[in-house]
């Protein structure tokens, strides 16, 4: 089993997550972030850290979100490790309780 990035994480990119990760298994795009399936070692530590509730273990992932787990293994694929913390983008707050947000996913890389 791994840890899911889902929808909540879009247009906020908070990385307390990535601080607490003992295996830098989080990827960075331009708005969003993703766990690589295959370096979780599902110890959990990200899930209580993420401050708009978008952790979820793969089992727990609400069925609305199901394609966040496809969505996560592909874009680990292209887009940059993210080992430290940073700040968040500068609408977090504003888009932290917003819903339907699949559609503002930017699949860019960060650069």
């Amino acid at each position: 089993m791994t840890f899911v990035v889902a929808e909540p994480c879009i247009k906020c990119k908070y990385t307390d997550c990535v601080d607490v990760c003992p295996v830098d298994c989080f990827h960075e795009g331009k708005n969003f972030l993703v766990i690589d399936p295959d370096e979780c070692i599902d110890c959990g530590a990200c899930e209580p850290e993420c401050p708009t509730t978008a952790i979820f273990a793969e089992d727990d992932l609400p069925e609305k979100w199901s394609e966040y787990t496809e969505l996560n293994a592909r874009l680990t694929a292209l887009w940059p490790v993210i080992s430290a913390k940073k700040d968040a983008l500068p609408e977090a707050d504003e888009f932290k309780e917003v819903e339907n947000k699949r559609d503002m996913l930017d699949e860019t890389p960060e650069s």
